[in-house]
């Protein structure tokens, strides 16, 4: 069983404890969907990444390197403190962005490294110890009633309190709704 270089980062924080956990396997080379996901249940964080060569598309568009973002119930096409905290742990470990001017790890002005994904590409900015991205674009449908009929009744909620709903899916998929009051 070879061994895996494997880190767990505070996203969003420089002091420990204090952020949001993340595992990223900075080497996902050779594992099956079946592993991966066990190594995620394993962790039992929100979230666990790992980190792969681009595909060739991939690596046609720019990218560094590619990331498969796990839950302990599933794989997520996007999310947004695993981008960050699996960018910030494969520059740790001694990535270097392809477009890049950096030496030591350290940018010179701004870098861009691209990230590969579920939802495809997605751009870094690294500017000295941040990082920063614009979230994909998010995409908008009409929930269907049955499914706003449950989400009213787990919320207590009557159908007239419903003003308006979408289902918003940028990786992640999330419930909308414009309620009658804020009470």
């Amino acid at each position: 069983m070879p061994i895996r270089p494997f880190k767990q980062i505070d996203v969003f924080t420089a002091t420990p404890y204090f952020g949001n956990p993340l595992a990223v396997v900075l080497d996902g080379t050779g594992l099956d969907d079946e592993a991966l996901q066990r190594f995620a249940r394993w962790t039992n964080l929100s979230e666990t990444t790992f980190v792969l060569p681009p595909t060739e598309a991939g690596r046609a568009g720019g990218a560094d390197y590619r990331v498969r973002i796990f839950t302990p119930g599933g794989e997520l096409p996007f999310a947004g403190h695993p981008t960050l905290g699996t960018c910030h742990a494969w520059l740790e470990a001694g990535g270097t962005p392809r477009a890049s001017g950096a030496a030591g790890g350290t940018p010179r002005h701004e870098e861009v490294i691209v990230q590969e994904c579920g939802v495809g590409l997605v751009r870094i900015r690294w500017r000295g110890h941040r990082l920063a991205f614009a979230a994909p674009a998010v995409q908008r449908s009409t929930p269907g009633p049955a499914l706003l009929a449950k989400v009213a009744a787990a919320l207590g909620l009557k159908a007239p309190q419903i003003l308006a709903a979408q289902l918003l899916d940028n990786g992640p998929v999330w419930l909308g709704l414009l309620l009658d009051s804020p009470d």
